[in-house]
């Protein structure tokens, strides 16, 4: 039933979006009168009325081009293969000398993989860059199967063979156990496609260590407890009636109730500064929360497993992590660099919980480990933002470089 009401909610949004365009639009004139004062209040209100409601549209990336050495070259995105639950997308750039090959894991949290838009183009100027780019499981529909855990492993195997011999990893935040678990899959059997590098993000590894709000909130309840309350049916108006979600839709409010004050805060400013005319500070606003309302539905298989193998039976933690029932351990991992990367004041996932991957590859040699805790950002600045461009980029391009 909450699927539902989510539906007649977004009907009502989408409403009101529309009346907001038809205010600003006979607000307009106005503004050029001896009424504009009450006019600004007028348009102010009817911009934030457009603003109404969550989408599961996938923004755009808008990557169209970045500068090489110094020159200035397209970007084409390009779909190399695709599956019903997500497509290996390229950038594709016309460069004269080959560059790393690196496949991004975007996290399946409740978001499109255009989150890490900024990260994608902070990598291209010195690298090939591929992404997961995850499809909306309310659009998939229910004939097509199931997507757990598993599943996600395959996929990042069978990415890795399309793109070929030679690449490297990198994984942002919740895929970074999926990375390793693929990456040790891959040094079992022998894949010659497994990666050079493999580069965790701000990973959930070992949830024991300083655990977070996000941490106590998965061992608080029963894996049952989750099932029965946070799992959705979606509706039959949509392309996957039927099938077993979690809403992309929970997991945004979620995070926002997490700092509620901020986002209320966000948007009242973002109403003044549409009275006082603040072009660049409004526009900042609202792209960031084009993005952040932006939202996709996770399979209920994939989002259990993900909370009881993760966050309650801390699976990877004590190297027992499973794949198709048999054991993966991740010190067969004897190929694959592997370098970490936290934030110091990450709230989702604390200082410590993707370092403990270093203990888990236990077979890698220290000169092919590496750390970096980045000073003064939370979880999002670990991948985004001016710090991890300037400080922490340039050591994750000499990691890539030095293995590649």
């Amino acid at each position: 039933m909450l699927y539902q009401a989510f539906d007649v909610q977004s009907d009502i949004a989408r409403q009101t979006r529309q009346w907001g365009r038809i205010l600003q639009d006979a607000a307009a004139p106005w503004l050029r009168t001896p009424w504009h004062d009450a006019a600004k209040w007028w348009s102010a209100g009817a911009r934030m009325m457009m603003r109404s409601g969550l989408t599961f549209a996938r923004p755009a990336y808008g990557i169209h081009a970045v500068t090489v050495g110094n020159r200035e070259v397209p970007v084409i995105e390009e779909p190399v293969l695709a599956t019903p639950f997500g497509t290996l997308l390229r950038f594709r750039k016309d460069v004269e000398s080959p560059q790393p090959k690196v496949l991004v894991l975007a996290p399946l949290s409740g978001h499109f993989a255009t989150l890490l838009r900024g990260t994608v183009r902070t990598l291209l100027p010195d690298h090939d860059v591929y992404i997961t780019d995850w499809h909306n499981a309310r659009d998939v529909p229910l004939s097509e199967g199931r997507f757990g855990f598993d599943e996600y492993v395959d996929h990042v195997v069978r990415f890795l063979e399309t793109i070929g011999e030679g690449a490297h990893l990198m994984a942002v935040c919740q895929p970074a156990v999926q990375a390793l678990a693929a990456t040790a899959l891959m040094a079992h059997t022998g894949n010659p496609a497994q990666p050079r590098s493999m580069t965790l993000m701000a990973g959930p590894v070992d949830c024991r260590i300083s655990p977070t709000a996000v941490n106590t909130l998965a061992t608080s309840k029963p894996i049952t407890w989750f099932e029965q309350n946070l799992i959705e049916t979606v509706p039959s108006r949509h392309k996957g009636a039927g099938r077993r979600v979690y809403p992309g839709f929970v997991q945004v409010a979620a995070f926002v109730s997490m700092n509620a004050k901020r986002h209320a805060d966000a948007h009242s400013d973002l109403f003044w500064h549409y009275m006082d005319g603040s072009t660049e500070k409004s526009r900042a606003i609202e792209t960031f929360y084009d993005e952040y309302f932006a939202v996709l539905d996770l399979t209920a298989e994939f989002y259990l497993e993900t909370v009881k193998t993760v966050f309650q039976d801390y699976t990877l933690a004590r190297n027992q992590l499973t794949y198709r029932g048999a054991h993966i351990d991740m010190g067969a991992i004897r190929r694959t660099a592997l370098m970490t990367v936290e934030g110091e004041r990450d709230d989702i996932c604390a200082v410590g919980q993707t370092m403990a991957a270093h203990d888990l590859c236990s077979s890698l040699p220290p000169h092919m480990k590496s750390h970096h805790l980045q000073a003064g950002v939370g979880h999002y600045g670990v991948f985004s933002g001016r710090k991890w461009e300037s400080q922490t980029y340039p050591l994750v391009r000499n990691f890539i470089a030095s293995h590649a």
